[in-house]
């Protein structure tokens, strides 16, 4: 792409020239100082240092329209305008009425390069030297109608692209930061889903391989099963990572509560569980942060409390916000190494997919041994399955 957009930086030698030539075209207003030189019967020395005044005044005026909005103090761009002024009256004053047409450069360039609370001083100021100037040369006066009403528009105009390539860079810059947020969602969407699938897969698979070496010598046909429910194991884990990799793996709860059984069985933990959930009528979100929630309890139950029994409760309650979902799970081991108060990174994981359903999360020690519980908003009241 040749073209440089608003409040975009030219990258390459090809966008500086596009964007030089934009502005050059504005250039053309500089006629009747160029006619003046060349035909207003100037002595030859006038004519040189008028051609040199023209070109500094031009060289001038770029440099001031390329650095806008590069963060330079308003002090250096106020004494750039004064020098630029300053060489508009001497020339003018040497040369004639003509280049009077010098004050509307200076005028776009004040509306360019300094903020509206400044410009709408220095715009109003220029169009007023040039009035003065106008009424104290000869035959000024004819030059005040055609320049005055373009160096008030034209600055006022520039203060207004100022705004918009201002507006621009801000809109550029907020959208790479909505851009960066995003990845970092996403980023911890995966590292969510990727604990929770993993965690719970591999802590079954080791419970599996430990049963399956200890049936081997005396139990070969029982340890080909466990082997086989490890590859069934395995191969499950593999999808639900693809799935969750690309974003389309939504847990359910009638999954969870099957995988549960199967986990606390293989690790020798009694699991009284509720019947089969009928979640009609419950945000597919909030079923999945409770199924989300069942994976992580049960795998905190099979890998750390060393509990021996572990009950899985799913009731609708009536709190003063409304119905709500609640799953419990208590077991009577000792909840795990770490303290209760100190949350790893799947409970910490766990409570931010709850919070974003609008639910929450309790966890910490009971009177039987450790006890987790979920709650989402329940909608529409549901026969949602009852307690063992």
């Amino acid at each position: 792409m040749s073209g440089v957009g608003i409040g975009q930086r030219p990258e390459n030698r090809r966008q500086k020239a596009v964007k030089v030539m934009w502005t050059a075209i504005w250039l053309a207003y500089l006629g009747a100082p160029v006619n003046d030189l060349l035909h207003g019967g100037h002595a030859a020395g006038v004519q040189v240092l008028g051609w040199l005044g023209l070109v500094v005044f031009v060289v001038w005026y770029m440099l001031l329209l390329f650095r806008t909005g590069r963060g330079d103090r308003t002090e250096v761009v106020l004494g750039s305008l004064a020098v630029l002024a300053a060489q508009s009256t001497v020339l003018a004053l040497t040369l004639g009425r003509e280049w009077l047409v010098l004050f509307v450069y200076v005028s776009i360039a004040s509306g360019a390069a300094l903020p509206l609370r400044l410009a709408r001083w220095t715009i109003p100021g220029a169009s007023a030297l040039l009035t003065v100037l106008a009424l104290v040369m000869p035959g000024g006066t004819s030059f005040i109608a055609p320049l005055l009403l373009p160096a008030l528009l034209g600055g006022f105009a520039m203060t207004g692209v100022r705004e918009l390539i201002r507006t621009t860079i801000a809109l550029r810059e907020a959208r790479a930061t909505v851009a960066q947020l995003a990845a970092n969602e996403e980023r911890l969407r995966l590292a969510r889903d990727l604990h929770d699938l993993l965690g719970h897969s591999l802590s079954l698979i080791t419970l599996k391989s430990e049963l399956a070496g200890r049936m081997l010598p005396a139990h070969p046909d029982k340890a080909a099963q466990q082997v086989a429910d490890i590859e069934q194991v395995s191969r499950q884990a593999l999808v639900d990572v693809r799935e969750a990799v690309t974003g389309y793996r939504r847990a359910r709860l009638a999954a969870e509560l099957a995988g549960a059984k199967v986990a606390l069985t293989a690790a020798g933990v009694v699991a009284e569980l509720p019947g089969e959930p009928d979640p009609t009528g419950l945000a597919e979100e909030s079923e999945a942060a409770l199924a989300w929630a069942l994976r992580e309890a049960v795998t905190n139950v099979v890998r750390h409390s060393g509990a021996r029994r572990c009950v899985v409760e799913l009731l609708e309650r009536q709190t003063l916000d409304g119905a709500v979902l609640e799953l419990s799970v208590e077991d009577n081991g000792s909840g795990g190494p770490a303290p209760a108060n100190t949350p790893g990174n799947g409970l910490t994981g766990l409570a931010e997919r709850l919070e974003k359903v609008g639910g929450a999360l309790e966890a910490g020690g009971s009177r039987r041994g450790f006890r987790l519980v979920a709650r989402v908003p329940a909608g529409v009241a549901t026969d949602v399955g009852s307690g063992a």
